[in-house]
């Protein structure tokens, strides 16, 4: 883990907590399966123990339950001491048709609630109350706007609506920094381009496995953006030193083209003494754009290892090979 240079523009205790690896807590609110809350609980100990400070979260996972459950871990711990993210775009409003599980979405979590798109500026403000309330905060540190390409590009709206009310808390010292969050490269070069976020949360798109093509990892250096990476082992497909025949990859079964190039990047790596997670989480750092990776954990044992393969050295040697057999598209 190499902080960026590109991270001094950013407040001091955000580039303190962006120097580890960032907590993802998206299986707090039980994503793919239940999430004992003990083990969410232990997770955040484990890792501030392991001196992680920077952690995110989202009115979207588990329908605010892994915003309540983060706020319960963080409860007794200084503002001063950590990074806290939250999202903005989804609402939280009584569902009047529950069918018992919000399953299909992805979350092991009763319906009782449903989610109501909204990037306008009046949507933010309700949002950030809301999540606060849930968090049992009186502030965060940073908002994303959270998938603006989903349903349907909403980007006119954000820009209209999220953009300003984001840059006005910003200025009035509410938030810390604002940014945008997508596995849409090319969406989030729209914002870069036409607004000012201090950083991306750029999700499986400047990854071991494939480097986005529409120039925005130079476009936020150029701009002093600070990108971070999340969904750095694709969907799982990296997560294991032998990627197997039934991964998955966006939210699917992997095509076999996709467990091919992962094969090829492991036999590399065996090659190399390299472990293929380790691996996976060392290269985003490569780019100097990229201020922070961060991997969901859902266990004191995911943080464990995670923050050991964090850790890892990774040999020249690996990275030439890769470069060499056009695994690998680094671009500056």
């Amino acid at each position: 883990m190499t902080a960026s240079t590109l991270s001094r523009h950013l407040p001091a205790k955000l580039q303190r907590a962006f120097a580890g690896l960032g907590v993802g807590t998206a299986q707090f609110g039980n994503m793919g399966r239940v999430t004992p809350e003990r083990d969410c609980l232990d997770a955040v100990d484990t890792a501030w123990e392991l001196g992680l400070r920077f952690f995110d979260t989202a009115p979207h996972y588990g329908l605010g339950v892994s915003e309540q459950r983060l706020g319960k871990a963080l409860r007794g711990r200084s503002p001063e001491d950590y990074v806290i993210s939250t999202k903005v775009g989804r609402l939280l409003a009584p569902n009047p048709s529950p069918q018992g599980s919000d399953e299909v979405n992805g979350f092991h979590v009763t319906d009782e609630l449903m989610r109501v798109r909204d990037y306008t500026a009046e949507g933010v403000r309700q949002s950030l109350t809301a999540s606060l309330e849930r968090l049992g905060m009186t502030s965060v540190d940073i908002l994303w706007i959270h998938d603006p390409e989903e349903p349907s590009d909403r980007f006119e709206e954000a820009l209209a609506g999220a953009v300003p009310e984001l840059d006005r808390l910003r200025e009035q010292g509410v938030i810390s920094a604002w940014g945008v969050g997508s596995k849409d490269a090319a969406m989030l070069k729209r914002f870069v381009d036409q607004a000012s976020p201090d950083l991306i949360m750029l999700a499986g798109r400047y990854t071991l496995l494939e480097q986005e093509q529409v120039g925005l990892m130079s476009t936020c250096l150029e701009r002093n953006v600070g990108v971070v990476a999340v969904g750095v082992f694709n969907s799982g497909l990296l997560a294991r030193d032998e990627p197997p025949a039934d991964a998955w990859y966006e939210y699917g079964q992997a095509p076999q083209s996709v467990i091919a190039r992962a094969r090829e990047l492991a036999a590399v790596a065996h090659a190399h003494a390299v472990s293929l997670p380790a691996a996976a989480l060392a290269f985003p750092w490569r780019h100097p754009a990229v201020v922070n990776v961060m991997a969901g954990m859902r266990s004191p044992e995911q943080v464990t290892r995670n923050h050991a393969l964090a850790s890892s050295n990774i040999p020249d040697a690996f990275w030439g090979e890769l470069k060499a057999r056009g695994l690998l598209e680094e671009t500056s």
